[in-house]
């Protein structure tokens, strides 16, 4: 990752352009410029997404938007989060309304599929940012151990392997996936 000099705010983030597979991300108000995904963890991110909207859309329970969706978990300077995978419950889509731009705050769950160049801190630094925003769950997908560590709280995590089922606990009850038919 790329950090720009220049602080930005979210209305700036929406308006960059997006071609030639740029993505960004904002921390306090610096932007981040990101390589595109690579294809493990893109089909990691879609098999686990997929397998949550079909789950999520079947029992009305909220969305779960298409992957890189922009979440603004802090104002002034702002902060703009696209997780790998997330999912906003139905009483929080309802309440925000139609949304245009960035969801103001966290989604309930985000999913991070860890690429081979992010660092444990930067890991750790978006859990932290989730939760500080409101999330209830976090989900960090390793690619090449085949583990998912599940954060309840940034305090509070478990770690499954591919012998483990993968449940949405409290946010998105009885959705269930075992780890290994992520990494099929």
């Amino acid at each position: 990752m790329v950090a720009a000099e220049k602080r930005m705010t979210a209305e700036e983030l929406i308006r960059l352009p997006t071609g030639m597979g740029a993505r960004y991300e904002l921390v306090k108000g610096v932007l981040i410029t990101m390589s595109p995904a690579g294809f493990e963890h893109g089909d990691i991110a879609g098999e686990l997404g997929s397998r949550l909207r079909v789950y999520v859309r079947a029992k009305r329970l909220g969305t779960v938007p298409a992957a890189e969706t922009g979440y603004r978990l802090r104002s002034n300077p702002d902060t703009v989060r696209a997780p790998d995978v997330s999912f906003v419950s139905k009483a929080r889509v309802d309440k925000a309304g139609k949304t245009q731009g960035y969801f103001h705050g966290a989604p309930d769950l985000a999913v991070e599929v860890v690429s081979p160049d992010d660092t444990a801190a930067e890991v750790k630094t978006k859990v932290n940012e989730y939760f500080d925003a409101g999330s209830k769950s976090v989900w960090i997908v390793y690619p090449d151990s085949r583990e998912v560590v599940v954060f309840r709280s940034a305090r509070e995590s478990v770690v499954l392997s591919v012998q483990d089922t993968l449940d949405g606990g409290e946010v998105i009850p009885g959705f269930t996936c075992r780890v290994a038919e992520l990494f099929e």
